[in-house]
């Protein structure tokens, strides 16, 4: 199923018997990019049954050891499983220094390589794309150098209308640029307008990773509008003082947030162990923003359909 997230672990610090630290599967133009990965993110996946044929790229929010310390173990795994295409690991470059000799030591000769992008936290900018799906990042508000992820799909290409390309006799040639959005110009020098050959594409997809913040207004033009947004809600709103003291966010300040963008739908996680009962924190933020789901571990997503 594309245009999905698979929630792996949505807890925060200390992993309970719900969940697991912070890991996230997105299945997005039929690719699959890791979003953090805790410990035992690799358990989950087998537990979910989730595949990972089409996972070439991995993004690290930051290096607080509930969203890195799966890494070794995951990449250690694909080495065992004979794992041939080679891996992108994007961080904070002291990732590189930190992971590098653990697999020196723990994973040589593997099969396939990993490659380390480097990307700067503190600035929203581009640090991938491909034909389908650019990566932006999002500056965040946190104890050490942390951003989130955009994760855009580019405008996809105007549908034919078969029916009209026949009536018209089309050439195959011209089929390219009338999904682009051309007019198509006749022999005899008529022109037939696009609308006639086409229908709207279908709208491209955005999912915006947030986690771990402190509450910040500045990130709200990165992911205005945005089809669904990732927050984290570590805390409820009597918690504040410890939220501020932690540099994290509430189940309300997310739902603020969410609601000043302007996005489709919210998810919250990122949730504090002391937390049994997660339904108040989904209160609190429905209280502002209604459209707010609870992730919970092994949950998917459709993203823009929640």
């Amino acid at each position: 199923m594309n245009n999905t997230v698979t929630i792996l672990g949505c807890g925060s610090a200390l992993p309970t018997r719900i969940n697991y630290p912070s890991s996230q599967l997105l299945e997005l133009r039929d690719k699959q990019f890791l979003i953090d990965c805790g410990e035992g993110c690799q358990i989950r996946m087998r537990q979910y049954a989730v595949k990972t044929n089409r996972l070439n790229h991995i993004f690290i929010s930051h290096l607080h050891g509930d969203h890195c310390f799966g890494l070794i173990g995951l990449l250690s795994s694909f080495g065992m499983l004979d794992r041939t295409a080679d891996m992108h690991i994007h961080a904070h470059p002291d990732l590189e220094k930190i992971l590098r000799a653990q697999l020196d030591y723990f994973c040589e000769g593997m099969p396939y390589k990993v490659f380390f992008e480097p990307i700067n936290p503190s600035r929203h900018e581009l640090v991938y794309e491909d034909r389908s799906v650019e990566v932006y990042s999002i500056p965040l508000k946190h104890r050490v150098p942390c951003c989130g992820y955009l994760f855009a799909e580019k405008e996809r290409e105007r549908h034919i209308i078969r029916e009209m390309i026949d009536a018209y006799q089309v050439p195959v040639r011209e089929i390219a640029r009338i999904k682009q959005g051309a007019d198509f110009v006749t022999e005899d020098g008529r022109v037939i307008a696009n609308e006639r050959l086409t229908t709207p594409a279908t709208p491209a997809i955005r999912y915006a990773y947030c986690s771990d913040t402190a509450y910040s207004e500045k990130i709200i033009p990165w992911i205005e509008g945005v089809d669904c947004l990732y927050h984290e809600a570590t805390f409820d709103s009597s918690m504040l003082p410890r939220a501020k003291e932690t540099m994290h966010s509430t189940a309300r300040q997310a739902a603020e947030i969410a609601r000043m963008a302007r996005v489709r739908q919210l998810i919250i996680g990122h949730f504090s162990a002391r937390y049994t009962n997660q339904q108040l924190l989904l209160d609190e933020a429905r209280s502002v923003f209604e459209a707010t789901t609870l992730a919970k571990d092994g949950g998917v997503y459709r993203i823009g359909t929640l």
